[in-house]
């Protein structure tokens, strides 16, 4: 994908070249950052995601307890309790194929 312009039109081969010496001629370092890969595999992303998902619905828990009583019957409760509520035993009990040839 190419990057946007900066101008109207587009820069002439000289002025490419004025810009690219003067960025280098000033000595400012180029740092290019790159996302760390995840290496982990789909059952064991899977399984972080399950286990994320109950330390959640604990620590959500735990702010619904600490509620006040005038805002036990808000918005924010109802969302709460709707998350609380929810069954994640049976996302725990999947288990995800490890891939062709490893089943």
């Amino acid at each position: 994908m190419p990057r946007k312009s900066i101008g109207d039109q587009a820069m002439t081969n000289a002025e490419r070249q004025a810009r690219y010496r003067a960025t280098h001629a000033a000595g400012a370092p180029v740092i290019r950052t790159r996302r760390p890969m995840d290496h982990r595999g789909r059952a064991r992303r899977w399984n972080d995601g399950v286990a994320e998902l109950i330390e959640l619905q604990a620590e959500y828990a735990v702010w619904l307890e600490s509620l006040p009583e005038n805002l036990q019957d808000s918005a924010t409760a109802e969302a709460l309790r709707a998350i609380c509520e929810l069954d994640l035993t049976e996302l725990q009990a999947v288990a995800p194929p490890r891939g062709f040839g490893r089943d």
